[in-house]
């Protein structure tokens, strides 16, 4: 552990690393959303959350803000950012919002980086890696001298995320935990939850799981064809709580589309079997 999960609290993670999360606990947030603060004099924010004045007031009192980055355009991520702008006069780095529900639509970014960029700041470096499958717009940012990987919501300590189609893409999310391979990383920083010193072996078991849920899909419709994907979620989520079935059906229905580009399943009149 790094540090207590508390709304509020200021943490020093590492040299020129620190978090404070935002108080919006709840079932799809974990104790609340991960900001980090990266720097010494000045500032980069990573994620500032939604529109919470008393945690955007904290931020803006923690030092010199001069950037803030946003990994993609949930709620719980970047509504902040114009706010803490106008208090810092900070400029914003990130990717518009995709068209769809559960979008920032505010959100407005002075910059909007390509995959592979690196911002050379005072004293550190971040290099941006687009990471769709979460969200179109995803992005994930590695602090070179560190190498930490600040992940938003593509991977989360204490639970999978949910892969919510049509923007949610599972093809997307399985190619860019792979791809995250290549790079060399010491640690996790999620945006949710606490610190990951075990990356690889995180991946790997991320990448794992899903496969595995992929297969036990396949089996559901092996024994169950002509289900909608409503019938089909017991079948393939019986480990999981019925409450979190309507969650549950997003993922699996981002597994069935999967199956459907790759030429493995077929749908017709919202009943799915394998081809």
């Amino acid at each position: 552990m790094t540090g207590d999960l508390i709304a509020g609290q200021l943490t020093t993670l590492a040299a020129g690393i620190r978090r404070l999360i935002a108080p919006n606990p709840g079932m799809m947030t974990g104790p609340g959303t991960n900001t980090y603060l990266l720097g010494e004099d000045d500032i980069a924010v990573i994620d500032p959350g939604p529109q919470i004045e008393t945690h955007l007031q904290l931020l803006a009192t923690a030092g010199d803000i001069r950037w803030i980055l946003c990994s993609h355009t949930h709620p719980d991520h970047s509504p902040g950012a114009a706010m803490l702008a106008d208090m810092t006069g900070a400029s914003i780095i990130g990717r518009p919002a995709p068209d769809g529900p559960h979008q920032d639509t505010s959100f407005c970014p002075d910059e909007i980086p390509a995959d592979g960029d690196v911002f050379n700041w005072p004293g550190f470096a971040i290099q941006v890696i687009h990471t769709p499958g979460h969200a179109s717009n995803h992005l994930c940012f590695l602090h070179k001298e560190h190498r930490w990987l600040f992940t938003g919501d593509h991977i989360m300590n204490g639970s999978t995320v949910v892969i919510d189609p049509p923007d949610g893409n599972m093809h997307s999310y399985l190619t860019s935990l792979d791809n995250l391979r290549q790079y060399d990383i010491e640690a996790i920083a999620p945006g949710h939850g606490d610190v990951l010193h075990n990356p690889n072996e995180v991946i790997d078991w991320i990448i794992d799981h899903r496969l595995e849920r992929e297969r036990k899909v396949v089996e559901a419709l092996s024994e169950n064809p002509d289900l909608t994907s409503h019938e089909l979620v017991p079948h393939v989520y019986a480990d999981v709580d019925s409450a979190l079935y309507s969650w549950a059906e997003r993922s699996l229905l981002a597994h069935l589309i999967k199956l459907q580009t790759e030429q493995r399943a077929t749908l017709t009149d919202s009943r799915w079997r394998l081809l």
